[in-house]
């Protein structure tokens, strides 16, 4: 291998140790946000409470957006995720109301 396909494998996989580190942390992320949502399901199920709240999502919605922004993530892409994450809190909220 020449020295320079040599430093770019190099690279690669500095690159790729990088993306396996965030992986991981995304991971362990969702985790704890859903345990604290879990919660939150509980707590409006004992208390006849309805599984979602449009004006809060709307508003988690853009602040992600703003959040994206400043933080250079397409904010459509954002958006996308953070409706599907809602969409399955909504989803497990039900489960516990029934």
């Amino acid at each position: 291998m020449t020295t320079d396909a040599t430093r770019a494998q190099a690279l690669l996989k500095g690159h790729r140790d990088s993306i396996d580190r965030l992986d991981a942390i995304l991971v362990y992320t969702l985790a704890e946000r859903f345990k604290q949502t879990q919660a939150v399901g509980k707590l409006k199920a004992e208390h006849d409470l309805p599984p979602s709240d449009p004006s809060r999502e709307a508003r988690q919605i853009e602040r992600l957006e703003w959040l994206s922004k400043e933080a250079d993530l397409d904010p459509e892409f954002a958006k996308k995720f953070l409706t599907f994450i809602i969409s399955e809190v909504i989803r497990h909220h039900e489960q516990l109301q029934k």
